[in-house]
C-alpha cells in the first residue's frame, strides 16, 4: 500500500479507498478508577458566563482531563424557558486530584465533591451514554430503541465566541423548533496540538480551540414538518458564520451533514446526460 493511500484512508469520512482485511489495535493504560461528573448550570447560575469561560480553559487542561459542554433549552417549574449548560467530564484519576485541578483551572464552575463519582473506565462509557452502569449489556445491544429524526451541523472554533454571540444564539434556541435542540462542544488542545496538521487527513490541530456539533431533533409523528426543523438549524449555522473557522469554513465530515455535499450552483439534468 502506498503511503499516500494509507494517509487518505486514515481520514475516514464518506470516501471509500478499498477493503481493510486486517488491522492492529494498540491498547493504552487507564487507571483502575476514573472520575466522572455531569454538572448542570442554568442561566440563573451564570450558564452563559461559564460556557464563555470554558472556551479559555478547556483546551489547556492537562491530558488526563476531558471536559465538554452540552447546552440545551429547558422549561423551569415556573414555566419559563432558560438555557442549561451541562458540564460533562471524564478524568483519569481520583476525585481529590480532580477537585484540586478544577479549583486551580476552573474555579468558576464551583464543582462539588457530591457531583463527582469514581468508577471503572468501561462504566464511564455507559455513564456518558446515559445507561445504568451496573451492566455492560447495553454496549452489546445493536437495536435502536428510540426512533426519531435529527439534523446536525458542525464547526471548528479558532477564537472564543463572545458572550454577546452566545446570547444571540440563545434567542434562536427559544424558538418553537428548538425545543429538542442541542449544542455540544468538544475541546481540542492536549494531544491534538502535538500532531502536525499534515500527519493525518484531519488538519484541525494546534490552531483550533474546540469543535461544536449542533443538532435539532423531532419525532417520527412530526416527519411531515421536517423542513421547519432543517431550516431552523440552517439559520443557526448562518448565525454562527462570524464566529467560526474561515477560508474555508471547516466541518467534521463524520457527523454526516448532507448539506456539505450539495452544490446548488451547478445543477445537471441527468436525464439529458444519459439520453
Amino acid at each position: 500500500m502506498g503511503e499516500d493511500l494509507f494517509w487518505a484512508i486514515r481520514g475516514g469520512g464518506g470516501s471509500s479507498f478499498g477493503v481493510i482485511l486486517a488491522w492492529k489495535v494498540r491498547l493504552v493504560d487507564v487507571p483502575e478508577r476514573v472520575t466522572v461528573f455531569k454538572t448542570p448550570r442554568d442561566s440563573e447560575k451564570n450558564a452563559t458566563q461559564l460556557i464563555h469561560r470554558w472556551q479559555y480553559v478547556a483546551p489547556n487542561f492537562e491530558e488526563d482531563l476531558f471536559l465538554r459542554v452540552l447546552a440545551t433549552r429547558i422549561t423551569t417549574s415556573e414555566g419559563m424557558m432558560t438555557i442549561r449548560a451541562t458540564f460533562n467530564s471524564v478524568f483519569l484519576g481520583g476525585i481529590d486530584r480532580l477537585l484540586a485541578l478544577m479549583q486551580e483551572k476552573f474555579p468558576e464552575l464551583c464543582l462539588e465533591r457530591e457531583e463527582c463519582t469514581e468508577m471503572s473506565w468501561i462504566q464511564s462509557i455507559l455513564f456518558n451514554a446515559d445507561f445504568p452502569i451496573d451492566s455492560l449489556e447495553p454496549l452489546l445491544d445493536r437495536f435502536q430503541h428510540d426512533v426519531g429524526y435529527y439534523k446536525g451541523k458542525s464547526d471548528f472554533m479558532q477564537e472564543p465566541i463572545p458572550i454577546s454571540g452566545f446570547e444571540g444564539m440563545w434567542r434562536l434556541f427559544y424558538e418553537p423548533e428548538a425545543q429538542e435542540a442541542a449544542f455540544f462542544t468538544t475541546p481540542y488542545g492536549g494531544r491534538m496540538t502535538e500532531i502536525p496538521e499534515s500527519a493525518t487527513p484531519i488538519p484541525y490541530r494546534a490552531a483550533y480551540l474546540y469543535n461544536v456539533h449542533y443538532l435539532v431533533f423531532w419525532e417520527a409523528k412530526d416527519a411531515d414538518n421536517a423542513d421547519k426543523y432543517i431550516n431552523w438549524i440552517r439559520r443557526l449555522h448562518n448565525y454562527l458564520t462570524p464566529y467560526v473557522s474561515k477560508s474555508p469554513r471547516g466541518a467534521y465530515l463524520c457527523y454526516r451533514d448532507l448539506d456539505i455535499e450539495v452544490n446548488n450552483n451547478f445543477i445537471i439534468n441527468f436525464t439529458l446526460v444519459f439520453e
